[in-house]
C-alpha cells in the first residue's frame, strides 16, 4: 500500500490534549502520511505546539488562520489536502496505532469508498464501547448505498461523524461542511454517503472519542438546535432521494425534538420566553399525522408523541414514571456500555 494518507486536524483551545492526539497520528504505523495542522486561530499555545511538531516531521504540515469554526478549518484543511484518502480527526481524540494501517487494508480488500473504525468514548479514568452495535468478535460489514443511508438515518452502527472514518478523497473533496453550525456533520455525511457505492464497517474500536466537560455538546445552548436543522435539511433531501426512508428519517427528528424540549425545559434560562420550545410544539403538533404513522412500530415513541399532544409535560412524567420503574427494578434497565478501566 503506498497510497498517501492525508489527516485532517483542526485546532481551537486544546493545548492539554493536542500533544496526544498529534502524538497517535505520528505514531501510526502506516507512515505514508500527509498531517495537516489547522490552528483555526487558536488564542492558546496551540499553534506553537503544532510549529514544534512540523520541525520534529517533514509529513506535517501547520496551517494558520483567523477563526472560524470547525467547519471553516476542516475546510481550509481539504483545500491543502494532496493524498488519495482522507481522514478527520478531532484534536482531543487520538488513536490507536493500528487505525490507519487497519483502515487502510480493509478499505483496499473490498475496493471500499468509505471505511469506518468502531470507537469508544474516552474518559479520564476509562472507556466505554457499545459491543452490542459493534461486536469485536465479528467480520466486517458491507454496506451498499441504499442500506447505507438507512443505516445513516438510524444513527446507530453508522454513525453521523466526519472523524473516524477513511474517505477516497476525490468523494469529499467538493462538498464543504456547512458553516455557522453545530452538529455540522449532520449538514455533511448524507451528501456524501449519497455517492457511495461501498462502505465498511469495521467492529473494532481503533479510535477514542474523548468526552470533555467543557465541549460545546456539554454546555447546552440555543445552539445545539442546530441538530435539529441538520435533521430537518437531511429530511428534506431524503424525500428527493430515498422516499422509502422518509419515515425512518420522521423517527429521528421525533427523537430528537422531544430530547431538546426537555433540555430546553431543564435549561429554561436559555429559552426564558419558551420560543424554542413552542418551535418544537407547533412542528410535532402540526406534523403530528405523518409522525405517528413513522412512530407507529415504536411503542415507546409512539407514546410519548401521543402524551406531548396532549401536553408537553405528560411526556416528561412518562419518562420520570419510567425512571423510578427502572429504579426499582420493576422493569429491566436498558443495556448499558462495556466499560473499560484505564490503567493510571
Amino acid at each position: 500500500m503506498n497510497e498517501t494518507v492525508s489527516v485532517v486536524v483542526p485546532i481551537y483551545k486544546v493545548e492539554n490534549y493536542l500533544s496526544r492526539c498529534i502524538e497517535s497520528i505520528v505514531k501510526q504505523t502506516y507512515k505514508n502520511l500527509e498531517i495537516i495542522l489547522v490552528n483555526d486561530g487558536s488564542p492558546d499555545n496551540c499553534g506553537m505546539m503544532a510549529e514544534q511538531y512540523a520541525k520534529e516531521d517533514s509529513r506535517i504540515k501547520v496551517l494558520h488562520k483567523e477563526n472560524g469554526g470547525l467547519s471553516d478549518a476542516r475546510n481550509y484543511g481539504m483545500s491543502h489536502v494532496t493524498g488519495d484518502f482522507t481522514i478527520f480527526v478531532d484534536s482531543d481524540d487520538w488513536l490507536d496505532e493500528k487505525l490507519i494501517e487497519r483502515l487502510m487494508a480493509i478499505g483496499n480488500k473490498f475496493q471500499a469508498d468509505v471505511v469506518q473504525a468502531a470507537f469508544y468514548y474516552a474518559y479520564d479514568d476509562y472507556l466505554l464501547f457499545d459491543s452490542k452495535l459493534y461486536p469485536k468478535e465479528k467480520h466486517p460489514i458491507i454496506y451498499h448505498n441504499k442500506e447505507l443511508m438507512k443505516q445513516l438515518v438510524m444513527n446507530e452502527r453508522v454513525k453521523n461523524f466526519a472523524w473516524g472514518k477513511l474517505y477516497k478523497t476525490k468523494l469529499i473533496k467538493d462538498i464543504p461542511f456547512k458553516k455557522g453550525v453545530l452538529f455540522e456533520d449532520v449538514f455533511w455525511a448524507h451528501l456524501i454517503m449519497q455517492q457511495v457505492n461501498t462502505f465498511v464497517l469495521m467492529n473494532e474500536p481503533l479510535y477514542y472519542y474523548y468526552q470533555r466537560e467543557d465541549s460545546i455538546v456539554a454546555n447546552y445552548s440555543s445552539r445545539n438546535l442546530d441538530i435539529i436543522k441538520g435533521l430537518l435539511e437531511r429530511h428534506d433531501f431524503i424525500e428527493n432521494h430515498y422516499r422509502d426512508l422518509s419515515d425512518q428519517s420522521y423517527k429521528m427528528i421525533v427523537k430528537t425534538q422531544l430530547i431538546h424540549y426537555n433540555l430546553l425545559l431543564r435549561n429554561r434560562e436559555k429559552d426564558y420566553e419558551g420560543s424554542y420550545r413552542k418551535e418544537i410544539e407547533f412542528y410535532l403538533k402540526t406534523n403530528y399525522s405523518k409522525l405517528i404513522r413513522a412512530v407507529e412500530q415504536e411503542k415507546l415513541l409512539k407514546r410519548q408523541l401521543k402524551l406531548f399532544r396532549i401536553h408537553p409535560y405528560f411526556n416528561i412524567l412518562l419518562l420520570i414514571i419510567l425512571k423510578v420503574l427502572r429504579k426499582i427494578n420493576v422493569i429491566n434497565q436498558p443495556k448499558r456500555l462495556e466499560r473499560i478501566e484505564l490503567k493510571k
